[in-house]
């Protein structure tokens, strides 16, 4: 599957803008990372864009293993043929499937996911609404901040890092670092700097 059917399956069962612009971030996180690892770019950036492409219509409120996300969405795409690399490292970022993050691959979308999803958060609430004058520090006292942005998992998040073996705030760094450049893409940015 190349990135343009990836594109077009992932707008298919996904009418939430703010779904979509999440599975871009951690396309482009993934992309980043493979980069940085030596890894094949497209395989780790196509499951970055569908590692939640089932969710708008299952989001599997019971944490079922085999129904509904991501067990849905890995029925679609084993049926068109994808990976068992890509499938593992969907099905292994949600916790509750109980598969086995065993490839780099793998543990770097269970890495990414919470934390970008946070990420973007501190960034909507900054007067930039940017990453490009993001501080780590800043990142981590929101982090302790229970309050703030209550649906990112913190314990999925230091997990992540912890599986990675990369120190959180380098991860965090790097995230920043990753999307900045493509903010607008994201819908943030100061409104002088997004394009129409």
């Amino acid at each position: 599957m190349d990135r343009n059917e990836a594109l077009a399956l992932m707008h298919e069962y996904t009418e939430s803008d703010a779904l979509r612009k999440h599975m871009y971030t951690v396309e482009l996180t993934m992309r980043a990372y493979a980069r940085h690892y030596g890894e094949d770019e497209e395989t780790w950036g196509i499951t970055g864009l569908l590692h939640d492409f089932d969710y708008g219509r299952y989001p599997n409120d019971a944490h079922s293993p085999t129904e509904e996300h991501p067990a849905f969405g890995v029925g679609v795409l084993r049926e068109k043929g994808v990976s068992e690399e890509i499938l593992e490292a969907i099905l292994g970022h949600a916790t509750y499937t109980g598969v086995s993050r065993n490839s780099l691959m793998s543990k770097v979308l269970f890495a990414v996911d919470e934390l970008c999803g946070f990420l973007v958060a501190c960034a909507l609430v900054r007067p930039s609404r940017s990453f490009k004058d993001m501080k780590v520090k800043s990142a981590n006292k929101k982090l302790k901040d229970k309050a703030f942005a209550r649906g990112v998992n913190r314990d999925e998040v230091r997990q992540g890092a912890e599986e990675l073996a990369v120190d959180l705030s380098e991860h965090i760094q790097f995230i920043i670092d990753a999307l900045g450049p493509d903010e607008e893409i994201l819908g943030l940015g100061s409104p002088s700097e997004q394009q129409d």
